[in-house]
């Protein structure tokens, strides 16, 4: 099993008391499976997936990632664990400021050590539609633009498993299909697993399983999306 959470649990402290987030939750997600997960703004999905890429703690239960419990690791630990093994889309983008597009997205490829870096980066980039802007720092591109960083700086090394937030939630609606066709390119070429949050539910209906978020409560979604 690639991926593998037992009660799993996410709370908060908050001056009303306890602030439960993600109710105990067992998941479990093969190699090269396709997972959406849906459901309303605050009802836990972007903070079960930063547990499961391991970029938070749990309050108790564990989660495993290629039969390592990250529970058991420390950051930098963690932080080798999602280097070898794992990309992540977030929501904000996160890019570096001071660094181009190109070094955006060479950067965790040069962080591993792969030498091929800068013409992966080059590729992924032309990908996404962004050769003509390799060199423009964040602040020169448009919210869509970086979001295309991000998500060319995701693929980067060909990660076994891709977590996404919003992938397409930036995005033109061109745009957004050539990236979600971009996503399922690289899991049936690549064998990568995609596990992605969205409110897109056609780009949900896109993939093998889909569970539901509500109210910190994860449940597999068996007929239509919605």
């Amino acid at each position: 099993m690639l991926i593998q959470t037992t009660q799993l649990t996410k709370n908060v402290e908050t001056s009303e008391g306890i602030l439960h987030i993600l109710h105990p939750t067992d998941l479990q997600i093969t190699a090269g499976e396709t997972v959406a997960i849906v459901g309303a703004s605050g009802s836990g999905k972007s903070t079960l997936l930063g547990l499961l890429a391991g970029l938070d703690l749990a309050s108790s239960g564990d989660v495993s990632i290629d039969n390592v419990n990250l529970g058991d690791l420390d950051e930098e630990q963690r932080a080798k664990v999602r280097a070898d093994k794992v990309g992540f889309i977030f929501q904000s983008f996160l890019l570096v400021p001071s660094l181009t597009a190109l070094e955006n997205v060479m950067l965790p490829a040069e962080l591993a050590g792969n030498k091929a870096a800068e013409q992966q980066a080059r590729e992924l980039l032309t990908k996404v539609g962004l050769q003509e802007r390799v060199q423009h720092y964040p602040n020169q591109l448009s919210g869509g633009e970086q979001q295309r960083v991000a998500i060319a700086r995701a693929f980067v090394g060909t990660p076994k498993i891709l977590f996404a937030d919003e992938p397409t939630g930036n995005l033109d609606a061109a745009t957004g299909g050539k990236i979600e066709d971009l996503l399922f390119e690289m899991n049936q070429a690549s064998g990568t697993t995609l596990v992605m949050v969205t409110h897109d539910n056609a780009l949900a209906k896109r993939c093998q399983r889909v569970f539901r978020m509500d109210g910190g409560q994860l449940t597999e979604v068996t007929g239509d999306v919605g």
